[in-house]
């Protein structure tokens, strides 16, 4: 098997998560990802297409899945062209605090970081470009 890239770009509409979330469990079925690697995958993909929906502003968005065979790693890079809006900047929520007493947001990215192998964000002209990675056994 040989490493696998490939993209998609839907429209920036909620509805579209499900064949976002297809795509990757599509191309990295082969691979043999852990169940719990795909439910983890499938997390980021959802939170962070969510948010490019709310906040970004962007009409689309392109997803970029790169699979290294040798490490066996799913990176995903999550490219639109909306308003600078770097999620990994934004404090984590105080977990410890009981729910009732938390600001409402923040929980879903916290999710990503706590279970992605790495993340990164960078701003390059236009374009928002978040790129998390995920080891997949």
């Amino acid at each position: 098997m040989q490493d696998l890239r490939k993209t998609i770009t839907v429209d920036s509409k909620i509805e579209q998560v499900e064949k976002l979330t297809a795509f990757v469990e599509k191309a990295i079925e082969p691979y043999g990802p852990t169940a719990k690697a795909q439910m983890q995958i499938n997390v980021a993909v959802d939170e962070l297409f969510s948010n490019v929906v709310h906040y970004s502003g962007s009409d689309t968005m392109t997803l970029i899945l790169e699979v290294n065979q040798d490490i066996l790693t799913a990176t995903l890079t999550f490219i639109d062209e909306g308003v600078a809006y770097d999620p990994l900047g934004k404090m984590d929520p105080d977990v410890s605090l009981p729910a009732d007493e938390r600001e409402i947001g923040g929980l879903g990215i916290f999710l990503v970081k706590k279970t992605m192998d790495n993340l990164e964000y960078k701003r390059e002209g236009n374009r928002n470009i978040l790129k998390v990675i995920k080891k997949l056994s």
